[in-house]
């Protein structure tokens, strides 16, 4: 598979620095991205509106609003990764992110290498690519692994990155109970330093938008002392 750079897969920088703004695109640059840069919410909903993108690193403090108000906006229309770069490091603004449909938080001050390493990451989830089709039906539900695209009665699903790399994985391993351990591995990565009770806020969302009854699961289901399960009997 080629590299994600040398797809120059396009990233939006929406950020109120402009010196930071400067030299975050010309490393990106540098690895051969394709990057836009902007510095209100008016200015990125114009430019998100005539553009497509493949990442997206958004402030959280703009001058017109927060990056929270363009993440929203970004939710209601595409699944685009999307990288909280902020200042604003508390619990509760991490949780906000995340809780619309943020795919990674950074706090600033961050260093460039740091940045890429996730800005990769991201990507090669994104573009991660087969020769074959990988689809998995259960009751009114489609997933399409190798489009990354769900389906809930014939209608579309907006899934989050990792909310949907969560239930790929789920679907990878169907009927199989899960260990929390292995998902965290295999989702977040190795080395990924989040709080356990993010994998428990991840299942509730996906139980929310998959299941009839989010409070009584039919499909997603928690093995006790264990993990998590996608069960299927009819797959």
């Amino acid at each position: 598979m080629a590299n994600i750079s040398d797809l120059r897969a396009k990233i939006l920088i929406v950020d109120d620095d402009k010196e930071l703004s400067f030299i975050i695109k010309k490393m990106l640059e540098n690895y051969s991205y394709n990057v836009t840069v902007t510095h209100t919410c008016e200015e990125a909903f114009e430019i998100l509106t005539a553009n497509s993108f493949d990442l997206v690193l958004l402030d959280v403090n703009l001058p017109d609003g927060t990056g929270f108000d363009v993440c929203r906006e970004l939710r209601s229309a595409c699944n685009v990764p999307v990288i909280f770069a902020s200042a604003r490091t508390d619990e509760d603004d991490r949780i906000t992110g995340f809780d619309i449909g943020g795919d990674d938080y950074l706090p600033k001050p961050y260093s460039m290498r740091e940045l890429l390493s996730r800005v990769n990451a991201l990507l090669r989830r994104t573009f991660k690519n087969s020769s074959e089709e990988k689809i998995v039906r259960f009751g009114d539900v489609t997933v399409n692994i190798t489009a990354r695209t769900v389906e809930k009665d014939g209608k579309p699903i907006a899934l989050s990155l990792r909310e949907f790399d969560l239930l790929a994985y789920l679907c990878e391993n169907l009927n199989a109970a899960v260990s929390k351990e292995k998902i965290f591995t295999s989702v977040w990565g190795a080395f990924t330093e989040v709080e356990p009770s993010t994998l428990a806020v991840h299942i509730r969302w996906l139980r929310e938008k998959l299941e009839d009854d989010p409070a009584d699961p039919k499909y997603i289901k928690t093995v006790r002392k264990v993990g998590y399960v996608l069960e299927v009997s009819d797959k």
